[in-house]
């Protein structure tokens, strides 16, 4: 959530930042609108209530000189009346205006490149060359039918259609991956392991900033309000919710693993088929908490953390920069990372790093007291990244490491998990 102060005072500059990323610029007429009128009802009920006070002490006045004070008593009656009446008002008016609130995006970074789709997105890195394969490449369908790495029709008849099931060598290549990231992430990027709920309420989806933009993305309990989470940025992040954390505990790194559920509304008929596109997946997320002047250089840290996976694994990857249309509802500045999986002939995006400035502090109201106990608490800085996520991981690594009889070479990092083994399938 952007400051109301701010946006106050900077309504064509968030107005020029909402039509860069070709957002509705309704929501700043209706901010004007709902803000003029709030703070005119709120001057109207502060100045009732002076006068409700002033009519109070008047009838003690009279009450101790044993005047009649009846019409004293009326007059305050009637002042409670038109506050009562103005409040009601007045609660409509904040219901509106926090959802106009929470409805408008993060301002970009003015280092984020204008665009005006996601074809505007600058690649900034590549990283690795294709594979070029003596044969032709399979597609991760076919070796995983070849393999018995996983099974879709089992896993559409337990659930329905995206809800992939894992089977023998396939179910510990998910394992494997994992256990590899989070080693990475905990023991050499310095970050902290945790294992949160997969269940998280309103509260915390508005505070990470799905609701109310993305509600329809999401897998709800309605008897209980809760939601199924899609990503472990929601649960870690509202962590600190409502606390002040000291300038000493910063910066906090967390990583955590999380199976993540997303309806995906309105991507029907896209990558329908094998694993590239599912509602169920695991995904290793890494998230920040850090002083707001650190913010950019701790993305760029963050990015590569998410690189160091990729690059170990001997995966061919690209970087790039998402523009101004293409950057998501509550980011500041944004990188994604996408790998190459020949036997699909396509890039596969695997990883979003992002800032977020103050906008999810805000909402999830997490601050920071600094060293100088005489400054003001202030809101941190939040940052995640996906480190990375699964299943494109094992589509990439199924469709570069195929051999022509159809067996997958293990990754060198990997062996570790499977007992040293060096081929899939295991035998």
């Amino acid at each position: 959530m952007l400051d109301p102060k701010y946006l106050r005072e900077n309504i064509g500059f968030v107005t020029e930042s909402i039509i860069k990323r070709n957002g509705d610029t309704g929501l700043i007429d209706r901010f004007q609108e709902l803000d003029k009128l709030r703070r005119s009802l709120v001057q109207e009920t502060e100045e009732f209530k002076r006068q409700k006070n002033d009519a109070s002490k008047k009838i003690g006045e009279l009450i101790k000189k044993k005047v009649d004070a009846e019409s004293a008593k009326a007059e305050v009656k009637a002042l409670n009346e038109k506050i009562g009446v103005l409040d009601e008002k007045l609660r409509k008016i904040e219901d509106e205006y926090k959802f106009v609130m929470d409805s408008i995006p993060n301002v970009p970074h003015e280092s984020v490149p204008v665009g005006k789709n996601e074809k505007d997105n600058p690649i900034i890195k590549e990283s690795g060359e294709k594979n070029v394969f003596s044969f032709t490449p399979r597609d991760h369908i076919t070796l995983g039918q070849i393999n018995g790495m996983f099974d879709l029709e089992r896993g559409a008849k337990i659930t329905g259609s995206g809800f992939p099931l894992y089977t023998g060598p396939g179910a510990k290549l998910e394992r494997a991956l994992i256990n590899f990231m989070l080693d990475i992430h905990i023991k050499e990027h310095g970050y902290k392991e945790v294992f949160p709920p997969v269940l998280v309420n309103r509260a915390s989806m508005r505070g990470t900033g799905q609701i109310p933009k993305l509600e329809e993305d999401m897998y709800k309990i309605s008897e209980e309000d809760f939601f199924l989470i899609p990503t472990a940025e929601v649960p870690v992040t509202n962590m600190h919710a409502n606390e002040v954390l000291t300038e000493e505990e910063l910066p906090i790194y967390y990583t955590a693993y999380t199976v993540c559920f997303r309806r995906e509304a309105g991507s029907y008929g896209k990558d329908t088929k094998g694993i590239i596109r599912v509602h169920q997946f695991n995904k290793v997320e890494m998230v920040k908490f850090v002083k707001p002047e650190e913010s950019m250089n701790e993305l760029e840290s963050l990015l590569c953390d998410a690189e160091d996976i990729l690059g170990r694994l001997g995966l061919t990857y690209r970087v790039m920069e998402l523009c101004t249309a293409d950057i998501s509802f509550a980011a500041q500045k944004c990188y994604d990372i996408e790998l190459w999986a020949p036997g699909s002939n396509k890039w596969l995006e695997v990883s979003s790093c992002s800032v977020f400035s103050d906008f999810q502090a805000r909402r999830a109201n997490i601050k920071y007291q600094p060293e100088d106990k005489t400054k003001k608490a202030q809101y941190v800085h939040t940052l995640n990244g996906s480190g990375v996520a699964l299943p494109r991981l094992v589509v990439a690594i199924m469709e570069n490491y195929q051999q022509k009889d159809g067996s997958i070479i293990i990754p060198k990092p990997l062996r570790p998990y499977f007992g040293a083994k060096k081929i899939l399938p295991l035998k």
